[in-house]
């Protein structure tokens, strides 16, 4: 493995076609990066280097690379989780070998490096846990009065959005298996971009953004109601609303300035996964010349109002004086960009950062008035 800021090491990616196996998660490495969405997706083996966020455009375009197929993903990629904090330190992984799949089913192989390394096929896991231990980090009380200190602020014109998050610790009576939890998500949770990446594990149904050439697009999300509920009434309501315009507008402010059209829909649409639905709207776009890498845009995009809140320097500020420690990756960009500048990011929503028989969860709630 090599650690590397910038120039690239004497790396050579060469990418093949490939017939992967029915399942992506069984060419998964133990500790390798997982990306799976609706059929399609990559998984990853082996680390060929470890680069800080701001080299790792620098580094992908730098290394030597065979590529016949030149698809979104094929070549050399760098994989990982930016963390909440905007600006904090960071690194991604540039795989040693990495398996994909598209949605038309035809697959490939990149190898990083040492070509002649074969694929490591993780073991199976081993027994579930039977018993587990759940304890609440941030009580009722203490939540209300966070959400009260919050609506105080709202109503002296300090923010208009908060975006707080509480915690729920997990302990298991045996080490939590990420290839197992994976298997269910991808079962349970449809329409959702299912990840792990180092212990960091969810299913995110939010695209923060994804890039292909010049084409842009962001789907962002807010305001909730179970499903089962009428989810025609999410979209009458006034406050579920105003929540889910804060995040528009924030994402269509930071994508305008760097496209050269950009189709922002004046009236969101319902969508529903497993449990809940949620007010969407579908931003889509044609970047201008030369057109950021999908990295550049995730960093330029995040944190969003649908994690942060508005303004988002106050509302950070709020944020940080109400939760008891740092978010770490928690609501922070996950996901990859390739060589060519293409990549896909996720917000790291709904799951949870594994330590052995230990998983912390965290959910999050946008306050409005």
């Amino acid at each position: 493995m090599t650690s590397v800021a910038s120039p690239a090491p004497n790396l050579r990616a060469v990418t093949r076609p490939f017939d992967p196996p029915d399942d992506l998660l069984e060419a998964r490495d133990t500790d390798g990066f997982a990306w799976l969405f609706e059929g399609r997706g990559l998984v990853t083996a082996g680390t060929a280097a470890v680069v800080d966020v701001g080299a790792a455009d620098a580094l992908l375009a730098d290394i030597e690379s065979d590529d016949p197929l030149q698809w979104p993903g094929t070549g050399p990629l760098a994989v990982g989780a930016l963390g909440f904090e905007p600006g904090g330190p960071a690194q991604l992984v540039v795989p040693r070998t990495v398996i994909g799949r598209r949605e038309d089913g035809r697959g490939w192989i990149t190898h990083v490096g040492d070509t002649s390394a074969g694929l490591r096929v993780p073991p199976r896991s081993g027994l579930a846990p039977s018993r587990w231990t759940t304890s609440l980090r941030t009580d009722r009380q203490e939540w209300r009065r966070w959400v009260e200190a919050v609506l105080d602020a709202i109503a002296r014109g300090d923010v208009e959005k908060v975006v707080l998050a509480r915690e729920v610790l997990v302990e298991a009576d045996r080490p939590l298996s990420p290839a197992r939890l994976l298997d269910r998500l991808r079962d349970a949770q449809p329409g959702c971009f299912v990840h792990y990446t180092d212990g960091l594990i969810g299913a995110s149904p939010e695209l923060l953004v994804r890039r292909t050439g010049r084409a842009v697009e962001s789907r962002p999300m807010a305001g909730t109601a179970r499903v089962g509920d009428d989810l025609t009434a999410l979209g009458d309501s006034g406050k579920d609303g105003r929540e889910h315009r804060f995040v528009v507008d924030d994402v269509a402010a930071a994508l305008t300035p760097v496209s050269d059209a950009l189709d922002v829909p004046p009236d969101p649409v319902t969508c529903a996964f497993a449990s809940v639905g949620h007010l969407t709207t579908p931003i889509r776009g044609v970047l201008a010349e030369p057109p950021p890498t999908g990295l550049r845009l995730a960093r330029r995009l995040h944190p969003t109002a649908a994690v942060a809140g508005t303004p988002t320097p106050r509302a950070l500020e709020r944020m940080r004086a109400l939760e008891p420690r740092p978010r770490g990756r928690y609501a922070g960009p996950v996901g990859w960009v390739d060589g060519r500048g293409d990549g896909e990011w996720a917000l790291a929503l709904r799951g949870a950062e594994l330590d052995g028989h230990v998983a912390l969860l965290r959910a999050g709630a946008g306050i409005v008035a």
